[in-house]
C-alpha cells in the first residue's frame, strides 16, 4: 500500500519530469542518408559535391573526419546503430537476415532505454533489423512519423532515413543513360583508381552526385521545420550515411568506400555546456556506430548500459582529448545477399589491417542485386576483355589472406603493404590486435550459417560464449593460411583428420586459401569429399581440389545439393558452385530447380542463385 509520504514523492517526481526537468534534456534528430559514404561530399573530399544544408549544420557544430559504419552494408549496419554491440558477437552480421536473433540478455535497443527516461521516440521510416526489436522502442514508426505529435514540453528523440541516395537510384537503362542529363557535369566529376575512365562510369557518379545534393535539400528542410518549431537551440542533429556506397566495389565490401562515413553533428546553444569542443571545429578521433547509441543516451543523461560494444564520444563528462586519442575502428563483412564472404578489418590511424578468411571469394563473385547497375555490367565485362590495369582488375581476383594499407598515401587501398618488410612490425601488430578481438567476441562466423539458424538462433550470444574455447581454436586453424604452407602442414592434416566438423571445415578453407602449394593433401581431401558425414565439409573439400584442378568438383556438390534439405545449407553450396564455375579454373556446371527438394527451391536465396544459374 502506497504511503502518504510515497504519494507525495511521487507526485513531485512526476511534475518535476513533466515540467523542469524536460526542459534541460535536449532533442536528438537523426538524419541519415542511404548508401553514403564521405567520399560524396566536398565536406569531407575534395571531389565530392557541395552540400549547403549539411555544411550550415558543421558550421554551427562538429564535423567528424573518422566517423565509421562498422559493417558496409543497410541491415547489419541499422542492427549495429540500434544495438551499439557488433554483429559477429550477437549473431546479426548477415544481410539479408534468415532469422532475426533476440538481443543478449538484459540489452534492449537504445530508444527503448530513453522512452524509459520520457523521451518521445520517433523513426521515419525505415528499420530493417536482424535482432528483435522488442517492446517500447518507439513511440511511431512510419512514414509519418514526427516529434509534433509528442506531449507538450516532451523531449524527443527523431529518426529519419533518406533513401534518395540509395544504390537503387543507379539502376537506370542505357536508354537513360542517352535521354536524362545530369546536373553534375560528367566531365567534372573525379573517377578513383580503382575503377575505369568511361562515358558509364563518368555518368554513374555524376547521377550520384546529383542524388547527394538532392538528400541535402531535404535535410535543410527538415532543419528548417526544426527552426520553425522553435526547437533549433534545443536540438541536436546528426547528420550521417548509413554506411558507405553506392558506387561498384563499396556497398557489401570492407573498404574505405564501404566503411568510412560521413558524420556531422550540429550543437544547439542551449546545450553547448554539454560538448567539450568548439563549434565549427573538426574532430579527428575515430567513432564507430557501435558508439552513436551510447552517446546520444549520455546527451539525454541516461546512463548507457552496460555489456555493450560502444562508447558515448559527446555528452556530460566525455572530454575532448579522450575522444580525440581514440584512434581505431573494427570492421566485419560477411554474407551479402546471396554472395558469402568473410572479412575483418581493423584500422588504426592511417594504417589498414585486413583479413580474407576466405580469399579465394574475389569480391566480383556474381550478387544478382549489384549487376542491375551498368556500372558494375561495364567493369566485369572490361575485365573479361583484359582492358583493366592492375588496380581497376583487382576487384575480380582473389585477394591476399591479409593486407595492410597505407590509407594516407593509398586512400583507396590499391597497394598492399602486407609482404613490405619495412611494414612488418606494423603488420604483426595489427594481426595480433585484430585476432585478439575476433576471439574475444567468440565471432559467430567461424562456424557457417547453418549452426546460427539451426543451434544458436534462441541465443547467439550465450551459445559464442559457451563455445569460444572452440571458436579460438577455429580461429588458429583459419590462421595457418597466413604462415608458408610447410610451416603448416602438420597442423592442417591434423585438422583434417580432426573428429571435430569445423575444424575439418576450417583445415580445407586454408588449404584452399594456398592454393596448389597445398597439393600434398590432396588425398586426405580427396576421402573427406567423398565420404565426410558432413555435407558442407565434403563440399569445401570438392572446393579445395576443384580451385587446384585436382579433381571434378561437380559430382560431389550436385550430390550435397540433392541431398540438403536446408535453403541456408544450399546456398552456402551454391556460393562454392558460382565461385567455381565463373573463377579458375573454371567449371560448367549444368542445374536448374530439379537439382533439389522443394522446399530447398523456395528459399529465396536459392532462387537469387537459380535465377542467375538458369540456362540464358
Amino acid at each position: 500500500m502506497i504511503t502518504q509520504m510515497t504519494a507525495r514523492i511521487l507526485f513531485l517526481f512526476v511534475t518535476l519530469t513533466s515540467t523542469g526537468l524536460t526542459a534541460e534534456r535536449p532533442n536528438i534528430v537523426w538524419l541519415i542518408s542511404e548508401d553514403n559514404s564521405k567520399h560524396y561530399l566536398k565536406l569531407f573530399d575534395s571531389n565530392g559535391a557541395k552540400t549547403p544544408a549539411i555544411e550550415a549544420l558543421a558550421k554551427h557544430g562538429l564535423c567528424f573526419d573518422h566517423a565509421f559504419s562498422n559493417s558496409p552494408v543497410c541491415s547489419v549496419a541499422r542492427t549495429t546503430l540500434m544495438t551499439s554491440c557488433f554483429g559477429p558477437h550477437i549473431g546479426t552480421h548477415y544481410h539479408r537476415k534468415q532469422i532475426t536473433v533476440p538481443l543478449p540478455k538484459g540489452l534492449r535497443m537504445f530508444p527503448a532505454y530513453l522512452r524509459q527516461a520520457g523521451y518521445y521516440t520517433t523513426n521515419n521510416r525505415k528499420k530493417d533489423y536482424n535482432a528483435i526489436e522488442g517492446k517500447g522502442v518507439w513511440d511511431a514508426s512510419s512514414g509519418r512519423a514526427s516529434w509534433r505529435n509528442r506531449k507538450k514540453d516532451q523531449p524527443f528523440f527523431h529518426m529519419q532515413s533518406f533513401g534518395t541516395s540509395h544504390e537503387s537510384s543507379l539502376h537506370f537503362s542505357k536508354k537513360v543513360m542517352r535521354n536524362q542529363k545530369t546536373k553534375t557535369d560528367p566531365k567534372s566529376v573525379f573517377i578513383p583508381p580503382i575503377h575505369p575512365n568511361t562515358p558509364t562510369f563518368r555518368y554513374t557518379y555524376a547521377r550520384y552526385h546529383d542524388r547527394i545534393q538532392e538528400v541535402d535539400r531535404q535535410i535543410g528542410r527538415v532543419v528548417d521545420r526544426l527552426k520553425s518549431d522553435g526547437l533549433l537551440e534545443s536540438t541536436f542533429i546528426f547528420y550521417f550515411g548509413d554506411h558507405g556506397g553506392v558506387l561498384p566495389g563499396s556497398k557489401g565490401y570492407i573498404y574505405e568506400t564501404g566503411l568510412h562515413v560521413t558524420l556531422v553533428v550540429r550543437v544547439p546553444k542551449n546545450f553547448k555546456h554539454l560538448v567539450d569542443r568548439k563549434l565549427g571545429s573538426r574532430v579527428s578521433g575515430f567513432v564507430s556506430f557501435i558508439d552513436f547509441g551510447p552517446t546520444v543516451l549520455q546527451l539525454a543523461g541516461v546512463k548507457p548500459p552496460s555489456g555493450v560494444d560502444g562508447k558515448a564520444f559527446l555528452g556530460k563528462g566525455i572530454s575532448k582529448s579522450e575522444v580525440d586519442q581514440r584512434d581505431e575502428a573494427f570492421g566485419y563483412a560477411d554474407r551479402f545477399d546471396e554472395k558469402y564472404d568473410h572479412v575483418r578489418t581493423l584500422r588504426k590511424g592511417r594504417f589498414k589491417y585486413m583479413r580474407s578468411y576466405q580469399p579465394f571469394n574475389f569480391d566480383g563473385l556474381q550478387n544478382n542485386y549489384r549487376y542491375r547497375m551498368l556500372a558494375y555490367q561495364e567493369w566485369r565485362r572490361l575485365f573479361h576483355a583484359g582492358k583493366l590495369n592492375d588496380a581497376q582488375s583487382q576487384f575480380f581476383r582473389r585477394r591476399s589472406a591479409e593486407a595492410l594499407y597505407d590509407l594516407q598515401n593509398d586512400p583507396y587501398e590499391t597497394k598492399n603493404l602486407a609482404t613490405d618488410l619495412k611494414y612488418a612490425k606494423q603488420l604483426k601488430g595489427m594481426r595480433g590486435s585484430l585476432n585478439a578481438r575476433v576471439k574475444s567476441l567468440a565471432d559467430l562466423s567461424m562456424v557457417p550459417e547453418t549452426v546460427l539458424v539451426e543451434k544458436a538462433g534462441k541465443n547467439p550470444t550465450g551459445f559464442g560464449k559457451a563455445h569460444q574455447k572452440e571458436i579460438a581454436k577455429l580461429v588458429d586453424i583459419a590462421n595457418l593460411s597466413l604462415i608458408p604452407f610447410d610451416k603448416a602442414k602438420t597442423k592442417l592434416e591434423e585438422a583434417l583428420k580432426s573428429k571435430n566438423v569445423w575444424e575439418r571445415y576450417w583445415g580445407l578453407i586454408a588449404c584452399s586459401s594456398h592454393g596448389k602449394a597445398a597439393r600434398s593433401l590432396v588425398p586426405i581431401a580427396k576421402t573427406i569429399a567423398s565420404g565426410d558425414g558432413n555435407l558442407l565439409v565434403r563440399v569445401r573439400a570438392a572446393e579445395f581440389l576443384g580451385l587446384i584442378g585436382a579433381d571434378d568438383p561437380r559430382p560431389v556438390i550436385m550430390d550435397a545439393l540433392a541431398k540438403t534439405s536446408s535453403g541456408v545449407e544450399a546456398n552456402l553450396i551454391l556460393n562454392s558452385l558460382v565461385l567455381l564455375r565463373d573463377g579458375k579454373p573454371g567449371y560448367d556446371f549444368k542445374i536448374t530447380a530439379k537439382h533439389m527438394k522443394p522446399s530447398v527451391r523456395k528459399a529465396f536465396l536459392v532462387q537469387r542463385r537459380l535465377e542467375y544459374l538458369a540456362p540464358k
